[in-house]
């Protein structure tokens, strides 16, 4: 298999790229997320990818980050989601936006992204919702954007499990507010708004 593509950026478009390395030209096929991370067309680059092989064809997926490549590969363990509707779901959302869906189990948010009727959506919120941890997630995106994690969110699971719900429960009360709410800056309010859904 092949882990990782490193050469010359030889053609770029918003759905794929070629990538010269030792003389081979390399097509593979990229979420927006990733299109939005290259370099200029010329420059190196350096893509994960996954290697799709089938009876009648072999294709390259590429990711600009470790967390890109292992959200397709768990979206493509969903029956019914093959490479290209994992790839329009990684263009239409952020990694952190959709497990925040998934967590949360906003089937809608992910219906919402072009290609991915209802029961699809449904399907990803049912199968992934052990498999995400959304506030993992939305700590981590935040990291990414240059943003310091928000301890608001540790501090609201905390109180909700000390008011007797499970991490579990804890976790999918806190990510359904957060989905709804992403700028919300208070605990006290975070947790009254988890209180109130439940």
């Amino acid at each position: 298999m092949i882990a990782y593509i490193k050469g010359v950026l030889a053609e770029k478009e918003p759905t794929r790229i070629i990538v010269e390395a030792a003389g081979v030209g390399y097509e593979l096929f990229i979420p927006l997320s990733t299109y939005d991370k290259l370099p200029r067309t010329g420059a190196e680059a350096k893509l994960l990818t996954f290697h799709q092989v089938r009876e009648d064809d072999e294709t390259l997926y590429g990711f600009a980050t470790p967390a890109e490549k292992a959200m397709f590969e768990k979206l493509l363990g969903v029956s019914g989601v093959g490479a290209k509707i994992a790839i329009s779901i990684l263009s239409g959302s952020s990694i952190g936006e959709l497990s925040l869906a998934i967590a949360g189990g906003n089937a809608k948010r992910i219906s919402s992204i072009k290609g991915v009727g209802k029961k699809t959506a449904e399907k990803i919120c049912i199968e992934l919702k052990d498999k995400v941890n959304a506030i993992e997630a939305l700590a981590g995106s935040e990291r990414a954007e240059g943003k310091s994690a928000s301890p608001i969110l540790r501090d609201a699971i905390l109180a909700l499990s000390a008011l007797g719900f499970n991490e579990e429960t804890a976790n999918k009360m806190v990510a359904d507010v957060i989905a709804k709410n992403p700028d919300i800056k208070e605990t006290d309010k975070l947790i009254r708004l988890a209180l109130s859904g439940k």
